[in-house]
C-alpha cells in the first residue's frame, strides 16, 4: 500500500513488497477499443509477459479489460465494485477513449456512455461515474491512446457530445491515490511498445524499483514523446537537403505532401510500429498529429502543406541545393578506392624503405 510518508509508490524499508497490481481498464469512452487491440501487438515487453510474470521483479499482475477478458456480465465486473470500495489496492486505472460531458444530459435522462448496471438503482453506471469512483483509489491513472489523453476525433469542433480527455475531466493537477498526476500516452491507436513500456515502468515504480516517471508539460512519459517525428524520420535528411516528394510513392520528405512530422512529438519512425516495423511516414504515410493535444482540429486539412512548411521548405531549398552539391563533390573523391591498390609490379603507397638491413626497395629486378 502506499502510504503519504511514501509517495508515487516507493515504500519505505519496513513496507512488505507488493504481491499483487491490478489494472482496471476503462474502454467505455467515446472510442473504438484500438488500443486494446494494439497492445496485442506489443514485444518490448509483451502484454503476456507481464501477465505470465516472466519480467523479473515484477509483482503479480491482474488485467480487467473488457476487450481481453474472458469473464463477461456481472463476473466481470466484480473487481470494479470491489476498487471503487477499496477493496483492489494497489491498482492502476487505464481509460480508453473520450470522455462524453454527461452533464449536458442532467435535464433529459440519458447519457453518453456506460458500462455495468448500479445493483443499487437498476440504472446504467456512466463512464463519467467510475471514473469518479475509481479514479480518486488508483495508485496511478493513465489515459491510453488520443482519444483518453486529449479527446481525439470526438473532441473536434462540432461535436455534441462535449467530448474531452481525461486530464479536462479530472483537472490537469489531478493527483492519484500514488501522488502521480495523470500519465497520458498518446496515439490513434497509441504505439503498442510505447503503452507497455510505460505499464512496465509503473510496475516498476509501485513495487518501489524505479524513480518518479518523467513527464512533460502534456503530461507524456519525456523519453517517448521528448523528440519529433522529424527526428527519427529515415526522410529527414531529404528534407535538409531540400528534396521533397511531389506524388506518394516518392522515398523524399513528405512536408510538402502534407506531413507534419518536423513540429509533432511522436518516436513512431525511430521505434517502428510492430518489432520495430513501419511508422507512418517510413511506409510512405504523412504525420497528421494524432499524438498531439490539438488533433485533429489544429492539422486539417490532412493533405495540404502545413503553413510553416510552406515558408520553411522555400528558405531551405537553396541551402540544400548547396549542400547537395558540396556533398556529391565530397561522394565522388570518398566512392573510388585511392590510386596506390593495383596489381602493378611497383610499389606506390608512399611508404618510404627504412635502412638498416631492410631491403630498400620492393620492385622486382628487371
Amino acid at each position: 500500500m502506499v502510504t503519504e510518508a511514501a509517495p508515487y509508490g516507493r515504500k519505505t524499508q519496513k513496507e512488505p513488497p507488493v504481491k499483487d497490481v491490478h489494472i482496471v481498464w476503462i474502454t467505455a469512452g467515446l472510442g473504438c477499443d484500438g488500443d486494446s487491440v494494439s497492445i496485442t501487438a506489443a514485444t518490448q515487453p509483451s502484454i503476456e509477459d507481464v501477465l505470465l510474470g516472466s519480467i523479473p521483479g515484477l509483482p503479480t499482475v491482474h488485467l480487467y479489460n473488457p476487450v481481453l477478458a474472458f469473464d463477461n456480465g456481472d463476473d466481470f465486473l466484480k473487481p470494479w465494485f470491489a476498487a471503487a470500495r477499496g477493496e483492489l489496492d494497489p491498482f492502476v486505472l487505464v481509460v480508453e477513449g473520450s470522455i462524453p460531458n454527461e452533464k449536458l444530459n442532467a435535464d433529459n435522462g440519458g447519457y453518453w456512455a456506460a458500462v455495468g448496471t448500479d445493483p443499487a438503482t437498476g440504472q446504467p453506471i456512466t463512464t463519467n461515474e467510475w471514473i469518479d469512483r475509481l479514479a480518486p483509489k488508483a495508485v496511478a491513472v493513465v489515459a491510453a491512446g488520443t482519444c483518453a489523453t486529449y479527446g481525439g476525433i470526438h473532441a473536434m469542433q462540432g461535436n455534441p457530445t462535449g467530448a474531452m480527455g481525461l486530464a479536462d475531466y479530472l483537472g490537469w493537477d489531478f493527483k492519484s491515490a500514488g501522488g502521480l498526476p495523470i500519465i497520458n500516452v498518446p496515439g490513434c491507436p497509441v504505439q503498442p511498445d510505447n503503452f507497455m513500456e510505460v505499464v512496465l515502468y509503473l510496475l516498476y515504480q509501485v513495487s518501489g524499483l524505479a524513480p518518479v516517471i518523467p513527464l512533460d508539460e502534456q503530461l507524456r512519459p519525456t523519453w517517448l514523446f521528448g523528440a519529433t517525428v522529424h527526428d527519427g524520420c529515415d526522410r529527414g535528411s531529404h528534407y535538409e537537403q531540400g528534396e521533397f516528394a511531389k506524388v506518394y510513392g516518392s522515398p523524399l520528405c513528405l512536408v510538402k505532401l502534407g506531413c507534419w512530422g518536423p513540429v509533432v512529438n511522436c518516436n513512431v519512425p525511430k521505434r517502428g510500429w510492430m518489432a520495430g516495423i513501419g511508422g507512418c511516414p517510413n511506409v510512405g504515410g504523412i504525420c497528421i498529429g494524432c499524438t498531439m493535444p490539438g488533433f485533429p482540429d489544429k492539422f486539417m486539412p490532412f493533405m495540404d502543406e502545413p503553413p510553416g512548411a510552406k515558408i520553411s521548405s522555400k528558405a531551405i531549398a537553396t541551402y540544400g541545393k548547396t549542400i547537395r552539391g558540396l556533398r556529391t563533390m565530397t561522394n565522388n573523391t570518398v566512392n573510388k578506392e585511392p590510386k596506390w591498390r593495383h596489381n602493378r609490379p611497383e610499389l606506390t603507397t608512399g611508404y618510404k624503405p627504412q635502412t638498416g638491413g631492410v631491403a630498400k626497395s620492393f620492385n622486382r629486378p628487371s
